[in-house]
């Protein structure tokens, strides 16, 4: 993999993943592009690199790194199961602002956006995405295609299974050492939410303290 990468995705996300490539101090990507494969480049484009189709981003860069710029765990995880079935790299992506311990261990194509603070003895899965100013703290394990919103706070011995989403501003509280508190898989946690206990896979929780509302599978 070169140093010029492709943003997969050309939402709002999207656009925040190219400002941490462009912002961040030392960083060794460029942005050359951004791919949609449904909705060709708007008039009203805010961004001056082009959006293209996939084909199109891979005729014109075949060593670009490709950095998925989307939200959506389910989406992500289609995404980066078409570009590991290719052969093509995604690079972990971390801003420079970021607080950020030796002990965080970060799976390919995981984007850490500016503002977060991650303490000590942290995994990070496959394609994580922690938007801006969350905090996780020790002993936390969170799952491939997770995405935490802005302003996400996680406290020590916490496990995320696979393709949890958490909403901007939720606070998920403290296991303890061999009893941590475990976000089921497919899960989601609104927005303000505060999780008191373990919850259930493919489960929509809210409230505080957070309780099921409905099953999502």
């Amino acid at each position: 993999m070169g140093s010029s990468v492709f943003v997969y995705g050309a939402g709002g996300f999207a656009r925040e993943v190219a400002w941490l490539i462009d912002s961040s101090l030392d960083s060794p990507f460029k942005v050359i592009g951004f791919i949609d494969d449904n909705h060709p480049q708007s008039p009203d484009w805010p961004d001056s690199r082009p959006v293209m189709s996939f084909e199109e981003a891979v005729k014109l860069d075949a060593k670009a790194g490709f950095a998925v710029g989307v939200g959506s765990p389910a989406t992500k995880k289609a995404i980066a199961t078409r570009l590991a079935e290719l052969g093509l790299a995604s690079p972990a992506l971390v801003h420079s602002s970021v607080a950020v311990s030796p002990r965080v261990r970060m799976g390919s194509g995981t984007i850490i956006c500016a503002g977060n603070i991650l303490t000590v003895d942290i995994e990070f899965g496959e394609h994580v995405h922690i938007n801006l100013d969350c905090t996780v703290g020790h002993d936390v394990v969170i799952g491939d295609f997770t995405t935490l919103s802005p302003g996400v706070h996680v406290s020590g011995n916490v496990t995320m299974e696979e393709g949890v989403f958490i909403g901007t501003g939720a606070n998920i509280l403290n296991g303890s050492a061999g009893n941590p508190i475990v976000l089921g898989e497919g899960g989601v946690i609104a927005a303000g939410s505060c999780v008191t206990k373990s919850t259930e896979p493919y489960t929509l929780y809210a409230g505080v303290p957070a309780v099921a509302k409905k099953k999502l599978a």
